[in-house]
């Protein structure tokens, strides 16, 4: 049986190093996003679909959620057959901003 293959267009990307701290810190100012990049960071890199986070949102306002993480250089996604597979950009991020991520990413 072949692979089934997504049709629809692949995601856009923004590379940490053209996002404004603003953008940054916007991302990060939501608690459905911070629950996405904390779950990511746990993770290893295009094991998580969109649809295996447990947040209290629908799927269009998931898509959103990762749209905004994409453009703000937190997130990297693949499409993988019929499933969106993502990994945290971690290192370029941190690169981009020192120390930001780590203070999300603590639990205090």
């Amino acid at each position: 049986m072949a692979e089934r293959v997504s049709h629809r267009a692949a995601p856009e990307h923004t590379h940490p190093d053209e996002v404004p701290v603003l953008t940054a810190l916007a991302a990060l100012s939501d608690p459905v996003r911070i629950t996405l990049v904390r779950e990511l960071a746990g993770s290893p890199g295009w094991t998580r679909s969109c649809g295996s986070f447990d947040v209290p949102v629908g799927k269009a306002a998931l898509s959103h959620h990762f749209s905004v993480l994409r453009g703000a250089g937190l997130v990297e996604q693949r499409d993988e057959g019929v499933r969106r597979v993502n990994r945290l950009r971690r290192e370029e991020f941190d690169a981009r901003f020192p120390g930001l991520l780590a203070l999300v990413l603590r639990e205090d």
